[in-house]
């Protein structure tokens, strides 16, 4: 890997992907840009790999991955987000990403898995290894399946969030990760994480992207 493009919009996250790449590639050019406009100056031809976060200012990452195959197919276009729901994952994977990995990974875990590529090993979470053999087990189809909730029952549910966890919705409502909401909140990731969980389960809820939807439908973000 001689040239690498971050593709990340938050500076603090994109300084620790560009590090994070060095430390992985220390031998590579690593460049960082924030919007998709700046993906139409880039050199594809001279690009080896390209870390894209999925949710962007003007764009989606899912289109800058299509964009990038369609002129270089060769390019390692690996995913790093906070989005592990079903839709952002099979909308990357169909528009030619070659990897997905989630942003409150340990370091030394994302390490691991970018330093695979070179062997041609995929580089997946394990969480996102795990939904994506779920899609060959048959389930219940109304297993994990939401009530439908109008607008409001979910101001109901939202009543029995803590003054904390109603925070943390907001900060997911506005695209941080858990490592992001952590060091906002001055909290460990693992605190965030439980937080994460009971929101989930109040709200009726089974990602971050279904509980980012209901904070932004009701005007929490």
């Amino acid at each position: 890997m001689k040239n690498i493009v971050v593709l990340e919009d938050h500076p603090d996250v994109q300084q620790w992907v560009v590090k994070l790449c060095k430390r992985v590639f220390p031998q590579a050019v690593v460049v960082g840009i924030s919007t998709v406009s700046e993906v139409h100056a880039l050199d594809i031809c001279k690009t080896d790999l390209m870390m894209v976060d999925l949710n962007l200012p003007d764009g989606r990452g899912d289109s800058v991955i299509s964009y990038i195959k369609a002129r270089k197919a060769s390019v390692q276009c690996i995913v790093l987000t906070s989005f592990d729901d079903d839709d952002y994952l099979f909308s990357a994977l169909k528009a030619g990403a070659n990897g997905y990995l989630l942003k409150d990974q340990q370091e030394d875990e994302l390490v691991a898995m970018l330093q695979g590529i070179v062997s041609d090993r995929p580089a997946l979470s394990p969480l996102i290894a795990m939904k994506l053999l779920n899609q060959f087990h048959t389930t219940n189809p109304l297993e994990g399946q939401r009530p439908d909730l109008n607008d409001e029952e979910i101001e109901a549910n939202l009543l029995h969030l803590t003054p904390r966890e109603s925070e943390v919705l907001r900060l997911i409502a506005k695209g941080y990760s858990v490592k992001e909401s952590a060091k906002l909140m001055d909290i460990s990731h693992h605190t965030v994480s439980g937080y994460i969980k009971e929101i989930y389960r109040k709200l009726h809820v089974n990602s971050r992207a279904e509980a980012a939807s209901l904070a932004t439908r009701l005007g929490l973000n």
